[in-house]
């Protein structure tokens, strides 16, 4: 790895998360009074202050994992404790985290024995007091101490207190000057492929398959997932990031804040992401959470994948061509997308979807000249041209290409008016036949004569 990787270890409750998100400055684990919360190994760049001023700071990567020994309600338990013991294996530095004003615990002695037990002298250990919000309670916090090792760095990641002592000891154990990474060399995550479905479509699997490892819990379990955990992985010489999410549900359905954030998370990777792949499960009908998924994703204008998973189950009772069928009566909005079919549990179909997202990062991203772009529309306009309305005839005077991700197509025209919905659907769907982002989401302006600047009546001129 080009970087050092720092993982966060203790029971539950002590902070593990909240220390996660102080070290990123932002929210990436969901941090909740419930004990149990993280399950998954959840991991993001984090910066470590350089002690030179105004040197630009080290790169890192931290793990977040789960409290260890916790009681999963949904017998996870075991699962949970793979993974803290995976984070452990690949860690540089472990950040043994305790709750300074609970003091310590037996399960406190627990971890600290599966630390010497397994880390040993191998890799360094920060004793972490946590929720020392303030001076006075730094005493309580040493009694960490008899956990036997060392002294405890004091701090409150609620409240930043002594947070610099924590970063001291951090690049007190970790030279950052021998990782790659810190030349900002190789820390590219790649395209962004949100991996979004309903429960139990197959979404972690399937990130599995394609990490190579069980970098995220599976199980028959409705709802293991709750985090949105960032997995970077390369085939051959592509780098990409799968964001595996949350099963999104009916909006009455969630049952307390953890489903909440959750679900909201699994939304916003949507909104982050460069392509989703779009899980559907074979072996049940679209339902309506499915089509939710798909209006928050035009909504947004990601370029999307429909992964037909656990085709294995469903080819028994359709051929492909006629649950494309099915599909195009029941799952409306994604017409133009490719469709992959599936089966994440025996690894089959995983490339083709990843290789189709990769293709479609490549076609949000293309932009097309502007005499091509005028070409396609002066095709298309001479097959079917607008109605005219009231006696005046509507009249396309050039076509402009002004972004990409999505791509965006400007037509100026004398009166705006006189293009209605239908006829702007219709421009968008034969486009695809002549541009090289046929299977993406186009946006499409049109602005008439009143509402063009200077510059759009000068090129209007130039074309005649």
């Amino acid at each position: 790895m080009p970087l050092p990787r720092i993982a966060i270890i203790g029971r539950p409750n002590v902070g593990k998360s909240s220390l996660m998100n102080r070290l990123a400055g932002r929210k990436i684990s969901i941090v909740d009074p419930t004990a149990g919360v993280t399950r998954d190994r959840v991991s993001t760049l984090v910066e470590i202050p350089s002690p030179v001023i105004g040197a630009e700071p080290y790169l890192a990567t931290l793990v977040d994992t789960g409290g260890y020994g916790i009681e999963d309600s949904q017998q996870l338990t075991a699962q949970v404790e793979q993974q803290i013991a995976l984070g452990l294996a690949d860690a540089d530095l472990v950040l043994f985290v305790v709750d300074a004003q609970t003091g310590v615990v037996p399960l406190d002695q627990t971890v600290a024995h599966v630390l010497r037990t397994t880390a040993g002298k191998s890799k360094p250990i920060i004793l972490v007091a946590n929720k020392v919000d303030a001076e006075n309670l730094e005493p309580a916090g040493y009694d960490a101490t008899r956990l036997g090792f060392g002294d405890p760095v004091l701090i409150s990641a609620t409240t930043r207190h002594n947070l610099s002592s924590l970063y001291r000891a951090i690049r007190k154990h970790i030279n950052f000057e021998t990782y790659s990474g810190n030349g900002r060399i190789d820390v590219d995550a790649g395209v962004l492929i949100a991996v979004v479905g309903k429960r139990n479509a197959g979404k972690s699997t399937l990130v599995n398959a394609l990490a190579g490892e069980q970098r995220v819990i599976v199980s028959e379990k409705e709802g293991t997932t709750r985090d949105s955990v960032d997995v970077r992985c390369q085939i051959d010489d592509k780098i990409f990031t799968l964001i595996d999410t949350a099963g999104v549900r009916k909006t009455k359905s969630l049952a307390g804040d953890i489903e909440f954030y959750s679900q909201h998370r699994s939304l916003r990777s949507v909104r982050r992401a460069d392509v989703c792949l779009l899980l559907v499960d074979a072996s049940v009908p679209i339902s309506q959470v499915d089509l939710q998924l798909v209006n928050e994703i035009n909504k947004h204008h990601r370029p999307t994948v429909v992964v037909i998973n656990k085709w294995d189950l469903a080819e028994k009772e359709h051929t492909q061509d006629q649950y494309v069928a099915y599909l195009d009566e029941a799952l409306k909005g994604l017409s133009f997308a490719p469709i992959v079919f599936t089966s994440a549990s025996k690894g089959e179909g995983m490339r083709e979807a990843v290789a189709l997202a990769l293709n479609l990062a490549e076609q949000a991203s293309h932009r097309m000249g502007t005499s091509e772009l005028n070409r396609a529309i002066e095709e298309i306009t001479a097959e079917r041209g607008p109605s005219n309305k009231n006696g005046k005839h509507a009249k396309i005077y050039y076509a402009t290409q002004t972004g990409t991700n999505p791509p965006t197509v400007v037509l100026f025209v004398n009166d705006s008016e006189l293009f209605d919905n239908n006829y702007r659907q219709y421009l968008v769907n034969r486009m695809r036949d002549h541009v090289a982002f046929s299977e993406v989401p186009i946006r499409l302006f049109i602005r008439g004569k009143d509402k063009m600047s200077p510059d759009d009546r000068t090129q209007m001129k130039a074309r005649g």
